[in-house]
């Protein structure tokens, strides 16, 4: 199975100054079964944001382009149905109003707010037939409304549980859009029941974004003997920067012994964009 892994975006005032068609060329020009991508669609969550992150990723050329959502996409309390509406409408996982919960503005209140769905974390898992396997992809969502620091909800994560205990599958993929092992200055605040979630499931590949860094972390828990994959995507918002954060990665046959991380940084230069591609692992 061979999978790109693309990460914010940032459309709106953020969105980088190089060529849109021109990425698009390259991202088509890798043969992936999955598109996977992490996060951060827009700048403000602003419906118009939604509307160009939405037009773009649809111009991708697979057949499985999966996206979640980010901390700048929950900038407004309609992202989650703007999200819905203009990138991706998934079957969310939802828990009842009536359970007791710790993350901020999980549900909206009905009285003062004008909206079709007042649960606003988006939460699903997917199922994916590639090479007669079948590969599970969960996404947790790790932000909260109006913050841009994340946080998970203990009690989704049971739900999310529950769904998973009733498939079967061969490969399970975790995306998220905060690190659950790197830290920075808005970092995932509960990081570790996250951490229990991935070992509980045996999930051995996690994704991610949010940093606009490149992160690749193996770790080796030697008391639960259970160890996975970290993978931090760098940013497609910021080529225009004095920097070399604007990248994307492509898997080769990944969750085999033959697999392959190939790294592709973007560059402009004279106003062109340039590509350097080199081999990770």
């Amino acid at each position: 199975m061979n999978m790109l892994h693309i990460s914010d975006l940032h459309f709106g005032p953020r969105h980088w100054e190089g060529d849109d068609q021109v990425l698009l060329e390259k991202l088509n020009s890798f043969n992936a079964d999955i598109v996977i991508n992490t996060g951060d669609n827009t700048t403000d969550g602003l419906e118009d944001e939604y509307a160009a992150a939405g037009q773009f990723l649809a111009g991708i050329k697979c057949k499985n382009v999966i996206s979640i959502i980010g901390n700048h996409d929950k900038r407004n309390m309609r992202s989650h149905e703007l999200f819905q509406k203009y990138i991706q409408n998934h079957e969310i996982i939802q828990i009842s109003d009536k359970v007791q919960t710790s993350k901020k503005h999980l549900f909206l209140n009905r009285e003062i707010t004008n909206v079709r769905e007042n649960f606003t974390d988006v939460n699903f898992i997917k199922s994916i037939s590639i090479n007669k396997k079948s590969i599970l992809i969960i996404n947790i969502d790790s932000n909260e409304l109006y913050s841009d620091d994340g946080f998970v909800e203990k009690e989704v994560l049971k739900a999310v549980s529950e769904k998973i205990n009733q498939l079967e599958y061969d490969l399970p993929l975790l995306l998220t859009h905060y690190s659950i092992l790197g830290t920075d200055e808005c970092p995932l605040k509960n990081s570790s029941i996250l951490i229990d979630f991935v070992q509980q499931h045996k999930i051995e590949y996690v994704f991610c974004g949010h940093t606009h860094e490149l992160e690749l972390m193996r770790t080796n828990d030697l008391y639960n003997g259970h160890s996975f994959s970290h993978f931090m995507c760098g940013t497609l918002s910021s080529c225009n920067h004095a920097n070399d954060d604007n990248m994307f990665l492509y898997y080769e046959n990944l969750g085999s012994e033959a697999m392959r991380l190939y790294l592709i940084r973007i560059f402009l230069e004279n106003g062109n964009m340039i590509f350097k591609e080199e081999q990770v692992v």
